[in-house]
């Protein structure tokens, strides 16, 4: 519910604070007062379209806030959540506009879009401003209204659940017949590809193995002349590198002998003998390990310009070449067996297909029934509103397709989201009038008090905490104000009602009675609202019943309508 409306240096309003009680409050003042300002205020504040125009003349910035309470955290917290916004049981809207044209807005004092103070502000207030925007009117809305009526809960669910099955096997079948095609298209490809990767008979490696044993047959003699004299030049000389090495170690021995600073130098030096006595051996081993074979160089030349040819054919590595090997012959074995999956799929698809239209049926017969009540009890709250001729109809209408999902009677009909039900209500307010959408009907009076007979039929199950009414009585008096009054109290036991109101039959129905007026102060004019109780409360709603000038029976009259409002 909402506690309370900080409104500041809006139109006429320099700074206003409201609070708001549970069930009824009822706003009443004479025309201009600035009664439809505060509605507008709480628009703006649930993401409604603002303009500069609003900004009070000569302030910088006009600043909107509301805190509400005793939320519905279930719907509300997923959204704030994905928002990075603090979740507590009391919720502050605060939006600002800049006389230059910017808007601000807030939840939780944490900066958000306008479309996400919107998406917030429609699940928790219901506003009804005459000539507005109205959530009821939007024919999107009518299933789940309807559905809520009807208590399709666990139908809706199961529906669901089977349209999804259908759409994602659907969408396994896509794959494999695309599969199928293309495997089909290319088997002679793919089967040439095959043989012709199989023939290669690669090994993971060669390519490298190969790289490097022509470098070897390449420079055979080169490896074999550098070998041998490497092996003259340590060894076989008389003046060899491991003759002098030798003769050194011979001298260390003796000057170690007489000086032991020498010990670590003669170490060196017999470790330099033995190393250069391996590399000798490695040397000579390696010369007659040399070979020279033109012939198997030719054979690995041709190997390697092959392997190239076969890279370059596919633009795929040596390793990747493997790899589509094994892809081929996937595939290709898919060719023989793709045809019985392709069967099974849609076997599966066509049982779950006959579960969705069964399901889908039970839905619309379920809401068909609830309709026909829903409409009764809605034509019968009209005519207690005063539009004693209104036809109210539920129109639930099924779009047949050849390639529709739902098959009923030997007919395919389009399988929605919720259903194959296409809802909307239709309206007639006056005889001989064909029903028409709600959006086409034209009086604002009887928008309002359709309105209210929607909400007053479906206030069990909607979950809407707030509903706001503009100029709810418009074009009505008498029995049929005391009837809306009656209907609104009703309503508010459900709800939090804020309305406006001209009329003191439904004035006097209020848990709260707010009073808006105007007056001039430092040559300016100011919007203020004020709790009436007592006497003021009297007053006001005999002013009502007789204007300004207030006589014994307006009293009177103020007075009954009070305490007769205490039976309701």
């Amino acid at each position: 519910m909402v506690t309370t409306l900080y409104v500041r240096d809006f139109a006429l309003i320099a700074e206003l604070t409201v609070s708001f009680a549970p069930g009824l409050t009822i706003i009443t003042g004479e025309t201009g007062a600035g009664k439809s300002i505060l509605i507008g205020a709480l628009s703006l504040v649930l993401g409604e379209r603002a303009s500069v125009d609003l900004v009070r003349s000569g302030a910088n910035k006009a600043i909107i806030e509301a805190v509400l309470k005793n939320l519905p955290l279930q719907k509300i917290s997923p959204i704030l959540i994905g928002a990075a916004i603090d979740i507590s049981d009391e919720m502050i809207l605060r939006r600002e506009i800049s006389a230059s044209g910017q808007s601000r807005c807030y939840i939780n004092d944490t900066p958000c879009t306008v479309t996400l103070l919107k998406q917030i502000g429609e699940l928790l207030i219901d506003l009804h401003g005459q000539h507005e925007h109205q959530l009821l009117l939007r024919t999107d809305t009518h299933e789940a209204m309807l559905d809520s009526y009807a208590q399709t809960g666990s139908e809706v669910s199961a529906y669901k659940e089977t349209l999804k099955r259908v759409a994602t096997l659907k969408k396994q079948l896509t794959l494999l017949q695309k599969k199928a095609v293309e495997t089909k298209e290319n088997k002679d490809l793919l089967t040439y590809q095959l043989n012709e990767i199989n023939a290669l008979e690669l090994k993971a490696g060669e390519p490298e193995a190969i790289d490097k044993e022509i470098i070897l047959l390449e420079n055979a003699e080169t490896l074999f002349s550098l070998c041998s004299g490497l092996c003259t030049e340590l060894y076989d000389k008389d003046q060899s590198a491991y003759s002098a090495i030798t003769t050194s170690v011979h001298i260390l021995e003796k000057l170690a002998l007489i000086d032991p600073q020498f010990e670590s130098h003669l170490e060196e030096n017999r470790t330099a003998a033995s190393i250069i006595e391996e590399l000798y051996h490695f040397s000579r081993r390696y010369t007659t390990q040399v070979e020279f074979n033109q012939e198997k160089l030719d054979e690995l030349r041709q190997r390697q310009m092959q392997l190239h040819r076969a890279q370059k054919k596919y633009g795929k590595t040596l390793d990747e070449l493997i790899v589509f090997r094994e892809e081929l012959l996937a595939r290709l074995a898919m060719e023989e067996t793709i045809d019985d999956e392709i069967s099974l799929i849609l076997e599966e698809i066509a049982l779950e297909k006959t579960t969705l239209s069964i399901r889908a049926q039970t839905l619309s017969s379920k809401r068909q029934a609830s309709a026909q009540k829903l409409e009764r009890i809605i034509r019968k709250e009209l005519g207690e509103l005063g539009i004693p001729n209104a036809f109210f109809k539920i129109s639930i209408i099924h779009e047949e397709h050849p390639d529709g999902e739902i098959t009923l009677a030997g007919k395919n009909f389009i399988a929605c989201s919720g259903g194959y039900d296409r809802i909307e209500f239709l309206v007639s307010a006056n005889p001989g009038e064909k029903p028409k959408p709600l959006v086409k009907v034209a009086s604002g009076g009887e928008i309002s008090r359709i309105m209210l007979a929607l909400k007053s039929a479906l206030a069990a199950s909607t979950d809407l905490p707030v509903l706001v009414f503009d100029e709810i009585d418009t074009g009505i008096s008498g029995s049929v104000a005391a009837a809306v009054a009656r209907s609104l109290k009703r309503l508010s036991k459900l709800h939090q009602i804020i309305a406006i109101t001209h009329l003191p039959q439904i004035a006097a129905m209020a848990d709260l009675h707010l009073s808006a007026s105007k007056s001039v102060q430092q040559e300016r004019t100011v919007t203020e609202v004020t709790a009436l109780h007592g006497d003021a409360r009297l007053h006001a709603l005999a002013s009502l019943v007789s204007g300004k000038q207030l006589s014994p029976s307006s009293l009177k009259l103020a007075g009954e309508l009070l305490e007769g409002a205490k039976s309701v």
